[in-house]
């Protein structure tokens, strides 16, 4: 999942940013609502955390605009402690969820997980395909009891495919949601991380739809079905 912070106290900017990798996400940062709202208004995030008192564009200003745009990603906002009217402009301008200064980084984690979990229409923290299961709060990958280990690119590419697996995934889509902007972004090493998914939880669970990318499919599923018809 790709993630934009703008947030402009530069420590906790970067504190954020640490929190986020760690975790796996892909991430972008801004220190202004200018520059935030363009990052926003032209790079496909999962999701972004938004600070409401921001120089040159305010939080709110910079929510409206995404919005009124048609720019539909969840926005966690940042508000102090005593600001209440604070969460209901955020609130009213079109956020999805606040959190209060100071926080915890596993709660500011754990609510960027259900924003992203309810976008893409997921209630649960584990994401399931037959006997293949992502736990996105644990950074886990399961096929039935044994566990899967993946490098933090290939958890990314698989995560974002889970959390999308009703579709055909395009690879310009996968590099985009991956990877964050600094990254030297060649569509070509989507192929590498597919093949090495694909050896690492079965090359049928991967399917090329030639022309337009990738989608997750269970092969026992496929097989039932075949035998039913």
């Amino acid at each position: 999942m790709r993630v934009l912070i703008v947030e402009d106290d530069r420590d906790l900017n970067r504190q954020l940013a640490d929190i986020l990798d760690h975790a796996g996400y892909a991430v972008d940062r801004a220190e202004d609502g200018e520059e935030g709202w363009f990052l926003g208004d032209t790079e496909p995030y999962d999701a972004v955390v938004l600070d409401l008192g921001l120089p040159k564009l305010d939080g709110v200003s910079v929510l409206e605009r995404w919005r009124e745009a048609g720019r539909d990603f969840p926005v966690l906002i940042l508000t102090a402690r005593d600001r209440w009217s604070e969460k209901v402009a955020g609130f009213d301008a079109g956020a999805d969820d606040y959190l209060t200064k100071p926080f915890h980084p596993e709660e500011l984690l754990a609510r960027l997980r259900a924003l992203t979990r309810r976008a893409a229409g997921h209630a649960s923290s584990m994401l399931e395909l037959g006997d293949l299961s992502v736990d996105t709060r644990g950074a886990r990958v399961f096929i039935g009891d044994r566990l899967v280990k993946l490098t933090s690119h290939e958890f990314r590419l698989l995560s974002y495919m889970m959390h999308h697996r009703d579709r055909v995934i395009s690879r310009t889509e996968l590099v985009e949601h991956i990877y964050d902007q600094d990254f030297d972004r060649d569509s070509n090493t989507i192929e590498v991380f597919v093949g090495r998914l694909r050896k690492k939880i079965g090359p049928e669970r991967i399917e090329t739809v030639r022309g337009l990318g990738y989608r997750l499919v269970d092969p026992a599923g496929d097989r039932k079905s075949a035998k039913a018809g």
